[in-house]
């Protein structure tokens, strides 16, 4: 009942309050990304969902256009990171915008993260166990970012994501939201320390 119907009534409410009540400091970004660097406000990125299905995650725009193409990891010193981008990664305001993803359905306030179409691999070379995660859609937090987030190997990540699919409650949710609380004010755990994906054969 929870899963089906009660968490979804939450993240509707919640994003709803979320996106009333921060709106001024979303505005306050906006404005900064676009006085400090050439570009879109917001960083649209193809991610997978239940299914295995696609959405565009939205995040406010913290590396310089095209900086993806340079590769997927960078830590708070990356020289592609805007005047704006280091702080707004540092604090997961660049996050926000993902409220609006919530409110639509594309995403959950806790659940596996959206995981990119082409990495750690393809959809199709997710094994059936793996492929639990997308049973559920995927969250701005979530089991694995509280244990180690981005620090993790991406199949240790994956194994974290599939026992929090097996486990998932109210209880666990709340639990989750107050360890990410603890986690984003000592900003601790969000940048990447080093290639994350070693899969077994």
């Amino acid at each position: 009942m929870y899963q089906k119907f009660f968490k979804r009534l939450l993240d509707i409410v919640l994003s709803m309050i979320g996106i009333a009540a921060l709106s001024w400091l979303m505005l306050v970004i906006a404005i900064l990304v676009k006085l400090t660097s050439k570009g879109p406000i917001i960083f649209k990125q193809e991610r997978l969902s239940r299914n295995g299905d696609t959405f565009k995650m939205y995040k406010f725009r913290s590396m310089v256009v095209g900086a993806e193409k340079q590769g997927v990891y960078a830590d708070n010193n990356d020289p592609r990171l805007t005047p704006i981008g280091k702080m707004i990664r540092a604090t997961s305001i660049d996050e926000l915008p993902q409220l609006f993803n919530i409110f639509k359905g594309d995403m959950s306030f806790v659940g596996p993260r959206p995981i990119l179409t082409y990495h750690p691999w393809p959809f199709d070379q997710y094994t059936d166990s793996q492929k639990q995660i997308f049973d559920v859609r995927p969250g701005i937090t979530g089991w694995a970012q509280v244990n180690g987030r981005k620090e993790v190997q991406w199949e240790q990540r994956i194994a974290l994501n599939i026992w929090y699919v097996q486990n998932i409650s109210f209880l666990l949710d709340m639990k989750i939201i107050v360890m990410t609380i603890q986690k984003v004010l000592l900003m601790k755990n969000n940048q990447n320390v080093g290639e994350t994906v070693e899969k077994s054969s």
